[in-house]
């Protein structure tokens, strides 16, 4: 099971990085058609799409290696028990939030989907499409909360120690 959880973490993370190469060259196609007086229709929201793309399925993966930004403060002082009770309520609230993100944006795409919805660029496409990558980051992100909540109560959760402080000034 863990194989499979963390082959889907790194699995959205490849596709989310697939979106930012696609981002790129939405960017350079935009530039070298303006240097060469043409246009492409829909070049910007295709790259706003590619962009919410990349950070929704990013976010699991991020998690993950423990990347979020955290608040340790209180967290480093305390010890033991309270420490542990924190992390686990946190997680649980986090594992909630999330999973309502997951369910509002699948549901989302799916009114988007029965409704028809287009966007209002000159490309009209259907919303449905570029509210799938947030859909299916978000529910992957659940997932990873959940994991992660589970993995604490078990007392088997490791923590990723985050490089954050080596770059600080």
């Amino acid at each position: 099971m863990r194989r499979l959880l963390n082959f889907l973490y790194n699995g959205a993370a490849a596709v989310a990085a697939l979106c930012m190469v696609g981002l790129l060259s939405m960017v350079v196609l935009s530039i070298v058609s303006r240097q060469m007086g043409f246009n492409v229709r829909g070049i910007d929201a295709y790259a706003g799409y590619l962009m919410a793309g990349a950070g929704f399925l990013a976010l699991a993966h991020t998690l993950k290696m423990g990347e979020h930004i955290r608040v340790t403060l209180v967290l480093n002082a305390l010890g033991g028990g309270p420490r542990r009770a924190l992390e686990v309520w946190s997680l649980g609230v986090a594992s909630l939030l999330s999973c309502l993100l997951a369910y509002y944006s699948c549901k989302l795409a799916w009114q988007s989907l029965e409704f028809n919805d287009v966007s209002t660029g000159n490309d009209a496409t259907p919303l449905w499409i570029p509210q799938l990558t947030m859909a299916l980051g978000t529910v992957v992100f659940a997932i990873a909360f959940v994991d992660d909540f589970i993995l604490e109560i078990l007392g088997k959760r490791t923590q990723h120690a985050s490089s954050e402080m080596l770059r600080n000034e």
